[in-house]
C-alpha cells in the first residue's frame, strides 16, 4: 500500500523528511473506534513514529476514543478570523517605528527571531522533537515565506533594524492568512505589535481581501489579546494530539 494514499491516515513526506521521523496524519474518516484501530494497525505496518490529530473540541467522543489510543495532548489551535470593516480599530497607536516589505538583507535576523520566538508551538511542547530541529522549522518557515510562500512579508524596523514579520498569504474568494506573526522580545511593548498588525490588514484589504485569518496557540494568550484588540474574533478552537510509536 502506497503510505501517502491510506484512506485512514495521511503520510507527511515533507514533515518526515525535515525531522527524520516517519509521520502521518489522522484524516477525519478515522475517528471511529474501528477507524483509530485501522490507522494504529496502519502506522505499525508502515512503520510511523509519529501520528497526528487535530480534533475540534467539540468532538468529545473523538477526543476520548484518541485518549484510549494512547494519544497524548499537545496544544490548542486557535483560529480568528476577521471581516475588514473596521477601519477605525485598525487605525493603532502613534507609529512607533517603520514598516515595510522585506528585503533579502533582513533573512538572517528574521531567521534568528523565528528560531527564539514560536516557544509556545506544539512541536516544542512536544519533547520528543528536537530543540534544534523545532527551532530550524521557524527558520525555514520564514525563508520561505520571504522567498515567495508568502505574497508579501512585511517588516517593522526599530532603531534602524528589522525586528518582526507578518507573512501575509492570498486565498482564493477574497480570504487572506496571516501565515506567521511575531516581534523579537528586545522590540516588544513598543506598540510595533499592533502598528505591523494594522499595516498588515491594511495590505489586505488594499489586495482585495474581505476576511483574514490568524492561527495561534491557546496558552498564547498575549497574541490572543493583540488580535482581539485588532477586531479578529474566535471561530475554532481545536486540539493538536500525536501518538508515539516507540520500537
Amino acid at each position: 500500500m502506497n503510505p501517502a494514499r491510506s484512506a485512514i491516515c495521511r503520510y507527511l513526506e515533507w514533515d518526515s523528511d525535515f525531522f527524520g521521523r516517519r509521520i502521518a496524519r489522522l484524516t477525519p474518516e478515522s475517528f471511529t473506534a474501528r477507524g483509530l484501530s485501522a490507522a494504529v494497525r496502519w502506522c505499525n505496518e508502515q512503520s510511523i513514529d509519529c501520528l497526528y490529530a487535530l480534533i475540534n473540541l467539540d468532538h468529545l467522543r473523538s477526543l476520548h476514543l484518541c485518549e484510549s489510543q494512547s494519544f497524548h495532548f499537545v496544544d490548542l489551535r486557535v483560529t480568528l478570523d476577521q471581516h475588514l470593516e473596521r477601519k477605525a480599530i485598525r487605525a493603532g497607536r502613534p507609529r512607533a517605528g517603520r514598516i515595510r516589505p522585506a528585503r533579502p538583507d533582513d533573512l538572517p535576523a528574521l531567521k534568528a527571531i523565528a528560531g527564539t520566538i514560536h516557544r509556545d508551538s506544539r512541536f516544542f511542547q512536544d519533547v520528543r522533537f528536537s530543540r534544534s530541529r523545532c527551532r530550524r522549522l521557524y527558520e525555514v518557515w520564514i525563508e520561505k515565506s520571504c522567498m515567495g510562500d508568502a505574497d508579501v512579508v512585511l517588516v517593522p524596523e526599530w532603531k534602524g533594524r528589522p525586528v518582526g514579520y507578518s507573512a501575509c498569504v492570498l486565498q482564493r474568494r477574497g480570504k487572506g492568512q496571516l501565515s506567521l506573526f511575531g516581534i523579537a522580545p528586545s522590540a516588544q511593548r513598543r506598540g510595533l505589535g499592533g502598528q505591523l498588525l494594522a499595516e498588515s490588514l491594511n495590505w489586505f484589504e488594499a489586495h482585495g481581501v474581505s476576511q483574514v485569518s490568524v492561527v495561534t496557540q491557546g496558552r498564547n494568550i498575549p497574541s490572543q489579546r493583540l488580535y482581539q484588540r485588532y477586531g479578529f474574533r474566535t471561530s475554532s478552537v481545536q486540539g493538536w494530539y500525536h501518538r508515539w510509536f516507540l520500537r
